[in-house]
């Protein structure tokens, strides 16, 4: 890359502090910028300042807390409460992260914007394509499906080459604060974990309980709310069955959660709206791989574009664990293709 003007958005973790790190030592004029989204035990600014610091970079803190919430957790909390189970990381990252970045990048006059995913941008046939990050236990392309063309043109993820080992020594090498921080596995608003609990605490549930039944029409028990439920869960029903239940279906009109057999976890298609697509959208039937969600091992499918912004997806073999509100993200190896939202 020609030496650049480039923002790298902090975290104060590992991985943003080696891209500034790693971005100044290739000749680039490297600026730090640290969101604070939220008011945790933790004050993400310091690590960043400190890197910041001993690299010599300026360093900006931008307080987008409210923006955030209207933006990001209130829908979250709005799409539990609707018998949905969103992923709020992919959500922040196409309606908001990558926005208030870039916007504050043009502010300073900078070329790129860089971030810590581990991720790689290409171009071919005059388009940028994602590509997986070649560290497939890091690989975060799942949460950048959402990236517009003229986003992906901007950006740049200068360890999606790298693997996490090969990042940790390169921050123990040039002696960088954080070398030994470790990584943060939880929701940035939610960082005990307890989803149930943060709900509880931000929004009035009131009396939201309802009847589990089987999926043969038998009222089973009782639940406290609907937003307690995921697909596929096993755990805490409550429940006294001859085989192990799962919940199969969650109805937060009817206030009703659904469980049955594991048989009944298979789905054989599904129906996904708000499509992004990085190729071109095909006019016809696509085969490609799908991920349902972030962990997930990829299954082979075939694709229709529907109307507008959605799609229908048909499982070689039915796939268990498809729940609404989720992320689906195609590949074709290791090309990224589009993704959507399963409805």
């Amino acid at each position: 890359m020609e030496k650049k003007k480039i923002v790298v958005a902090m975290s104060g973790g590992v991985d943003s502090s080696v891209v500034a790190a790693l971005l100044q030592r290739q000749g680039h004029a490297v600026q730090g910028l640290t969101m604070r989204v939220w008011d945790g035990p933790v004050d993400v600014a310091v690590d960043a300042r400190r890197v910041a610091a001993q690299l010599g970079i300026p360093h900006h803190l931008v307080d987008v807390r409210e923006q955030f919430r209207q933006r990001v957790v209130d829908p979250f909390c709005a799409e539990y409460l609707a018998g949905q189970t969103p992923n709020p990381c992919v959500l922040c990252n196409k309606t908001f992260k990558f926005r208030v970045l870039l916007d504050r990048a043009v502010e300073v006059g900078a070329d790129r914007l860089a971030t810590g995913h581990y991720v790689r941008v290409l171009q071919q046939d005059g388009r940028y394509a994602m590509a997986k990050g070649c560290s497939r236990h890091k690989d975060q392309s799942y949460f950048l499906f959402a990236l517009t063309q003229q986003q992906l043109g901007r950006v740049c993820f200068p360890l999606g080459d790298l693997d996490k080992e090969q990042v940790r020594a390169l921050a123990r090498q040039w002696q960088l604060p954080v070398a030994a921080k470790s990584d943060s596995q939880d929701i940035c608003f939610i960082p005990d974990g307890d989803y149930i609990g943060f709900l509880e605490r931000h929004l009035a549930v009131g009396d939201s309980g309802g009847d589990i039944v089987h999926v043969d029409g038998r009222v089973l028990g009782r639940h406290s709310g609907v937003y307690r439920y995921t697909i596929g869960q096993r755990r805490g029903l409550g429940l006294t069955w001859p085989e192990p239940l799962f919940v199969v279906r969650i109805d937060a009109v009817q206030r009703q959660v659904t469980v049955g057999e594991r048989c009944h976890l298979d789905v054989a298609e599904l129906t996904l709206r708000d499509c992004n697509w990085i190729i071109p959208s095909p006019a016809e039937p696509l085969r490609c791989q799908v991920r349902i969600r972030y962990r997930h091992q990829e299954a082979a499918a075939t694709v229709t574009p529907l109307d507008t912004g959605r799609c229908r997806v048909v499982f070689d073999f039915p796939e268990q664990g498809v729940t609404p509100g989720q992320a689906a993200v195609f590949y074709d190896q290791d090309r990224v293709l589009w993704g959507g939202w399963i409805t």
